[in-house]
């Protein structure tokens, strides 16, 4: 149980922080971090929980990270499923906080995509269908490949979380423009059950693409790159 909770509140934590810089800081008249603030914000979150709970769960905090790293041979595939329903409760969490806090302004009005992912007319950059997907597939596998190589025996110790988080923040930079980023299921469902319809339309796509990318970046460093 303490391994399914530190998942659920370090994910709560990327969800919150990541999504909820975008949605309440990203655009602030005259003050508004933008996209590389919001990038950074994610990179913290991660950086911040992989210190905090990583050594009681691993820090996975996305359920495709735990997919890649059952695939890799790292984690047990049988404590996938209640990895993944922490992650995805501790999302869910999360947006509904940050929901109540956004829309508790005197003019909140409608609060549109809620820092969703999406593709074609709700790509921020009205990127495709493909281009989002193949975006996704080979940032999620090179995120893989840096948890891995971050957390191999022979690396330094006590610095993967450092190599993690700003790895994610590198990611965020590339790919916000094009899918405002999903690389983590969890992180797409959340924010998707509080937005516009098309965002459940689209979740699909930031669930398939990441997982593929996940076990794609698993496979590469198992065959290629591991020292093990």
């Amino acid at each position: 149980m303490k391994k399914l909770a530190a998942e659920l509140f370090g994910t709560f934590w990327l969800v919150f922080g990541g999504c909820g810089s975008a949605v309440l800081a990203a655009a602030f008249p005259g003050l508004g971090i933008g996209f590389a603030g919001v990038a950074l914000a994610f990179g913290l979150t991660v950086l911040t929980m992989a210190y905090a709970v990583g050594h009681v769960s691993g820090g996975h905090f996305n359920p495709a990270v735990s997919v890649g790293l059952a695939t890799a041979g790292r984690f047990a595939w049988r404590d996938l499923p209640g990895y993944v329903i922490a992650q995805c409760l501790g999302a869910i969490l999360a947006a509904l906080v940050l929901y109540v806090i956004a829309t508790g302004k005197a003019d909140a009005g409608a609060l549109g995509g809620f820092a969703s992912n999406g593709y074609g007319d709700h790509s921020p950059g009205k990127f495709s269908l493909f281009a989002v997907l193949l975006t996704e597939v080979v940032l999620t596998a090179g995120f893989l490949i840096v948890i891995l190589g971050s957390t191999a025996k022979a690396a330094p110790a006590g610095f993967a979380p450092i190599a993690i988080g700003l790895a994610l923040t590198l990611i965020h930079l590339i790919s916000i423009p094009v899918s405002n980023t999903s690389v983590n299921p969890a992180r797409s469902l959340g924010v998707a059950l509080f937005a516009e319809g098309w965002a459940l339309q689209q979740l699909w796509a930031f669930i398939v693409a990441p997982v593929a990318g996940a076990v794609i970046g698993a496979v590469i460093h198992k065959a290629l790159l591991s020292d093990d």
